[in-house]
């Protein structure tokens, strides 16, 4: 595995991979299981596989959990090197934002809602640097996981209106084997928080209702931010131990 942090640098090897295809998967790095999901199947499905590392400042609405965002890279490189990737970029925030931000990718309709109207900003600095890393990269298939499903729909979208030739590629959520969705926030949490956190998606499954799942996931504790459904799902978003989780579950058609 080479790892880069030089744009030109990225730019000059992508030159010679003309004749290959490319997966990528942008990353916040802390990897765990998730994410080497996503590895694997970016090396079944193509020839050269490419991980980025890079905790994006513009996409945090709170400067303390910018902060307090779990950064291992040092682990991040041998986990991502023995699971087969390839070239590892690690661009840092002058390198990423030259113009100090002042361009900005943003959307007006489905990123108001759910995570976009409880974390303002939040989605413009994640769309952003989305589209920065795919035309770095310029991959032939990009892989995100469904745990965040409104990143995921905003991705497909955004590649979409703007012509971007690129596949985004859906991945299966991973769970832990209590069935709690694997983050890199979930290492905040204690041994007991971990318990907890995983009555969320069991809870967040076993509702009728979104009413009743609010009801639910209020009385065992946690702090809820919004429950709500759409496009077939359920989506929710709570807190726990200061940690914020977020989820969704396929609703039964019948």
């Amino acid at each position: 595995m080479k790892t880069l942090s030089g744009i030109e640098s990225f730019r000059e090897i992508r030159k010679t991979l003309s004749d290959k295809s490319v997966g990528f998967i942008p990353t916040m790095g802390n990897c765990h299981a998730g994410h080497v999901s996503l590895v694997e199947r970016a090396r079944a499905e193509n020839d050269i596989c490419v991980v980025s590392i890079f905790v994006n400042p513009t996409q945090f609405n709170d400067s303390k959990d910018f902060t307090s965002y779990p950064k291992s890279l040092g682990e991040d490189k041998m986990l991502l090197e023995r699971c087969g990737c390839d070239y590892l970029l690690t661009p840092s925030v002058k390198a990423m934002y030259p113009d100090n931000y002042t361009w900005q990718v943003q959307e007006t309709h489905l990123s108001q809602t759910m995570e976009g109207f409880a974390r303002p900003g939040h989605f413009t600095g994640m769309l952003t640097v989305v589209m920065k890393l795919l035309q770095w990269v310029k991959p032939q298939r990009a892989y995100f996981g469904e745990k965040d499903y409104q990143q995921l729909q905003l991705v497909k979208a955004m590649c979409e209106a703007f012509f971007i030739d690129c596949d985004i590629v859906a991945c299966e959520t991973v769970r832990n084997e209590l069935g709690l969705a694997l983050s890199s926030r979930n290492q905040r949490l204690s041994a007991k928080g971990l318990e907890m956190a995983a009555q969320f998606p069991q809870l967040l499954r076993a509702a009728t209702s979104r009413d009743e799942a609010e009801f639910m996931l209020t009385n065992a504790g946690f702090s809820v931010d919004y429950v709500t459904e759409q496009d077939g799902r359920r989506f929710a978003a709570v807190s726990h131990e200061g940690v914020r989780l977020i989820d969704n579950i396929v609703l039964d058609a019948s």
